[in-house]
């Protein structure tokens, strides 16, 4: 396989949807064992991230799809999000631009297929596994929780260096539901990751 990978801003601010009821959000083990997206289960540990505000409540969007309730119907306190840092020199496949999604063998329609519909995750793991043995800290990609694949997310492989939460305890969902922007949050825009050469 033959990838575009990007580098991910030092000091740079993720998000992390979470329960309140998680002793630890920022721990990659749950996702690790269950699988998702770009992790085949027991595979290894991933812990998956949205990189703005945005798609962190597009997130809570899909969480509510099929059940009697929306988003607006939600307490106050039913999700909160974890403001949080990587480790710095973390590199990670492009599954954002048409070039780096066709060098992973998806289409630039992606999170949907050629035909209209959604791609489903069994066809993402086998691509963030080949990822990670390649040694790139993760997967950059459109998030799959909106058609239009609007949103950008972060599938993070951890290594010997863990991340580490910026605020305690976490933003309560009702100070996050409306917000647009960073400065919404009391926080300066972030950057965006800068694609690199290709990787074989």
């Amino acid at each position: 396989m033959k990838l575009l990978a990007t580098a991910l801003p030092d000091r740079r601010v993720w998000l992390r949807v979470a329960s309140p009821s998680w002793v630890n959000p920022l721990d990659p083990t749950w996702a690790g064992t269950q699988g998702g997206r770009w992790n085949p289960p027991n595979a290894f540990p991933t812990l998956y991230l949205s990189a703005d505000v945005q798609t962190a409540q597009l997130q809570i969007e899909r969480l509510c799809e099929g059940m009697p309730f929306s988003p607006e119907d939600l307490s106050d306190d039913a999700y909160t999000l974890v403001l949080l840092r990587l480790p710095t020199s973390q590199r990670a496949a492009d599954a954002v631009s048409e070039q780096g999604l066709a060098a992973l063998g998806l289409p630039a329609s992606y999170p949907l297929g050629r035909d209209g519909k959604a791609i489903d995750r069994a066809v993402c793991q086998p691509i963030g596994k080949r990822v990670r043995e390649l040694r790139l800290n993760g997967v950059w990609c459109r998030s799959a929780a909106s058609a239009d694949g609007h949103g950008r997310e972060l599938a993070w492989f951890p290594g010997t260096r863990a991340a580490q939460p910026l605020r305690k305890p976490p933003i309560p969902f009702g100070h996050w539901r409306h917000a647009s922007t960073w400065r919404d949050m009391g926080l300066r825009d972030q950057p965006d990751p800068a694609r690199l050469r290709a990787e074989q």
